[in-house]
């Protein structure tokens, strides 16, 4: 009996190889909702601060996390969710004042559809729809360029955990309210991984 992919050609099994290097071309950007969702951000979380970056031990929570709001970064695969592949939270520190903190995405994903920059929008966009009149980040310094075209401005060069970074303000009049956080946004990338 012979095996599907003896009757193969060549040129189909090489499509087959371009397969296995698919990557998903949509993404939604909402708050978690699920057990799954936050589960995996936090997974990601360890994975980016724990073990790609060193910045923590074991463990990125902290005292914040029980009242902080996950946001998530979705893969999709024929509209479904596939896997977490970013994730930020925010929290609301006093009436106005808003903190957006632990913006991670996979390494895998880092250059795919937006999706920092979409975090980041949700991020600013939900908070401003519930009162937010001031959002802050504690930005690593090697992402502070990349929050300067977003419309944030620096306000103070700092150091947290042993590393660099900037106190930064995001110009609210850039993100207009977002009063659909569970449903947040979509963002698309096209091809094959690299």
């Amino acid at each position: 009996m012979n095996c599907l992919l003896d009757t193969l050609s060549f040129a189909q099994r090489a499509e087959l190889d371009e397969a296995s290097r698919f990557m998903p071309c949509e993404f939604r950007v909402k708050w978690a909702a699920t057990s799954w969702e936050r589960e995996q951000a936090l997974a990601l979380r360890r994975a980016v601060f724990c073990a790609e970056q060193g910045i923590f031990l074991g463990d990125d929570r902290d005292a914040i996390d029980p009242h902080a709001q996950l946001i998530v970064a979705l893969s999709c695969v024929g509209g479904a969710p596939d896997a977490v592949v970013g994730t930020v939270r925010v929290h609301e520190e006093s009436p106005g004042r808003w903190w957006g903190s632990r913006l991670a995405v996979h390494a895998a994903f880092r250059h795919h559809g937006r999706i920092g920059a979409t975090l980041i929008r949700l991020a600013v966009s939900s908070a401003h729809a519930r009162g937010c009149r001031e959002f802050l980040a504690h930005v690593q310094s090697q992402n502070t360029a990349m929050f300067e075209r977003l419309r944030w401005g620096r306000l103070q060069s700092e150091t947290l955990h042993g590393r660099p970074h900037d106190l930064m303000r995001a110009d609210l009049a850039h993100y207009a309210p977002c009063a659909t956080p569970y449903a947040g946004f979509v963002t698309r990338s096209t091809g094959l991984a690299a």
